[in-house]
């Protein structure tokens, strides 16, 4: 039986895992600000599709090449922080500019969803602390005679339904504060704030042990 009580078990975990902010919160508030809630919404499914990698990956075994080689995790790791960390210089390099007033927020170029897009995915894809946690996390929701194949992608699945919901949330919300947010001290404040933070999670990525 696919859904019991270990399912109901990982609902409760994996909603306080999505709500809980960390890059993907950061960086959806980063493109909605910076080109309006379809670049937050584009991040959103760029994120979904990144992180659906590694349950895929974790679903059907192949995450344990990664988890047992320390060499390809340490590239795969550094490369995520070094995204990481190039998101942190662009956000704090737009949080020392000076203001360039006022462009609408609703205006955002195809070329901008498509670069939002293609962040969510990289950071998701390029963070292989995503995969340990599949192939960590799932388990222990799985019983002896399941499909383990098949009850790991319904998990994952679960879990990427919750964050497409609450992310998208995220940026309506944060979409619906934009004349707050834009104003030219906060929206400052925020940029060196959000870039700080990416910063951080960046060294705290490559500074990480397996």
């Amino acid at each position: 039986m696919l859904f019991d009580a270990q399912v109901l078990a990982f609902c409760a975990v994996a909603a306080l895992v999505t709500i809980s902010p960390g890059p993907d919160t950061f960086l959806v508030i980063r493109n909605t600000l910076g080109a309006g809630v379809r670049s937050g919404l584009a991040t959103v499914l760029g994120i979904i599709s990144g992180g659906s990698v590694h349950a895929l990956l974790a679903a059907l075994g192949l995450t344990l090449i990664l988890v047992q080689s320390a060499q390809a995790f340490f590239w795969v790791k550094l490369a995520g922080a070094a995204y990481l960390v190039y998101l942190g210089v662009q956000s704090l390099r737009q949080g020392l500019r000076p203001a360039a007033g006022g462009v609408p927020l609703q205006a955002a170029p195809v070329r901008s969803r498509r670069r939002a897009y293609v962040e969510g995915f990289v950071t998701n894809a390029l963070n292989p602390k995503v995969a340990v946690f599949y192939f960590a996390f799932l388990p222990q929701f799985i019983s002896p005679g399941d499909p383990v194949a098949v009850k790991s992608i319904m998990l994952a699945s679960i879990h990427y339904a919750m964050g497409l919901v609450w992310l998208s949330g995220v940026a309506f919300a944060v979409s619906r504060a934009a004349s707050v947010l834009t104003r030219p001290a906060v929206r400052r404040g925020l940029d060196m704030m959000t870039g700080s933070i990416f910063l951080g999670l960046g060294a705290k990525l490559a500074l990480e042990q397996k």
